[in-house]
């Protein structure tokens, strides 16, 4: 079994905002500076997603596609770190951010919590390259912060890359509508949880609506941190609570506890 490393009392105590603390009718688009520095100044913790570009580099962005967010055709890591660098996300003056330039803007003053999205395209083996520039990024952070992802290997990469930074495996119930590019044995498999102890994790992060399996209990009985994903009302933060440790949020201002 990989050692583990505890996850940071900091990112139980306040909540997380999911891909920073977005709204863009505010001109604070999602995984954006402007959302990183709202989050700060609010206290939240942060969640970003990380995908690279053609030239290697970890760029802070959920889709793996262009033209949600940025208007544009072709795939994130087909572009190099400079054309995405000139991009802007959904109409506004935001560039997509480094994963150096988010950390420069947080400094270490609230927890980052960064899913590295999967490269193999069905949680296989396939990976390395984003993990190893995640952990270059990360060598000289100082700052709270914790890696995850649903893909299972590459938090073991991480445990290799970076084995002093806490990591954890996203988690999902795996419904066939939700995960129609995954192979129903894929699927099955990861719904398991099968993975914590030979990545050496020390949390999940949970889908919120599938909080009651059984197998989040069983982890969270033996010491597993239990964080959870997409929170987006009070009413469903009080629901989640019952089960999670934390919540990741968003559409919202979820009450920091005093």
């Amino acid at each position: 079994m990989t050692p583990r490393v505890s996850l940071p009392e900091a990112f139980l105590n306040r909540p997380i905002a999911h891909r920073a603390y977005h709204d863009v009718a505010l001109g604070r688009p999602e995984n954006s500076l402007a959302a990183v520095r709202a989050a700060v100044a609010a206290g939240y913790g942060i969640e970003i997603d990380v995908q690279p570009s053609a030239d290697g580099a970890a760029r802070v962005d959920h889709d793996y596609d262009l033209r949600r967010l940025k208007g544009e055709s072709g795939r994130v890591r087909g572009r190099s770190a400079a054309e995405l660098g000139a991009l802007r996300l959904l109409g506004t003056s935001e560039p997509i951010p480094t994963l150096a330039e988010v950390l420069a803007a947080v400094a270490g003053r609230v927890p980052v919590l960064i899913e590295i999205k999967d490269q193999d395209g069905d949680m296989g083996e396939s990976v390395g390259a984003l993990e190893e520039a995640v952990a270059q990024t990360l060598h000289s952070y100082a700052g709270p912060v914790a890696v995850m992802s649903f893909n299972p290997n590459s938090v073991a990469a991480m445990a290799q890359l970076a084995p002093g930074i806490p990591r954890g495996l996203t988690t999902s119930a795996y419904r066939d509508e939700d995960w129609p590019l995954l192979r129903a044995a894929t699927r099955d498999w990861l719904r398991l949880i099968p993975d914590y102890d030979r990545t050496g994790a020390s949390f999940i992060s949970h889908e919120a609506a599938d909080l009651s399996r059984a197998r989040v209990s069983e982890l969270k009985a033996t010491g597993a941190g239990v964080l959870c994903w997409t929170i987006r009302s009070p009413d469903a933060e009080a629901k989640a609570r019952e089960v999670a440790h934390n919540i990741t949020f968003e559409g919202y201002a979820a009450p920091i506890a005093a």
